[in-house]
């Protein structure tokens, strides 16, 4: 599985999510994970602008097919802990 995670620079929300999916894919090695920072795209930043961070689980690594087959995971509370992260993650994947 992948997870795509659609961030900005300066994105507090963003960088503490990241954190622990970071912790998450190199601990237990179940996923991979992608930033899309939305501020290269115009698409991206027009879709997802006031609604960063947003987090995104595909099962294709090819970029062109994962964009047709991504499924957005609601966005986890920004006090939620690395364990109760990835069990929700698992719901998921």
């Amino acid at each position: 599985m992948h997870l795509i995670l659609y961030s900005k620079p300066g994105c507090h929300l963003c960088e503490g999510l990241q954190e622990k999916l970071e912790q998450i894919v190199e601990t237990r090695n179940f996923a991979s994970l992608e930033i899309r920072d939305i501020m290269t795209r115009d698409d991206w930043f027009a879709a997802y602008e006031y609604e960063v961070p947003v987090l995104y689980v595909t099962n294709r690594r090819d970029v062109e097919e994962a964009e047709k087959r991504e499924e957005m995971i609601p966005r986890p509370s920004p006090r939620v802990t690395v364990s109760q992260l990835e069990k929700m993650l698992r719901k998921y994947l």
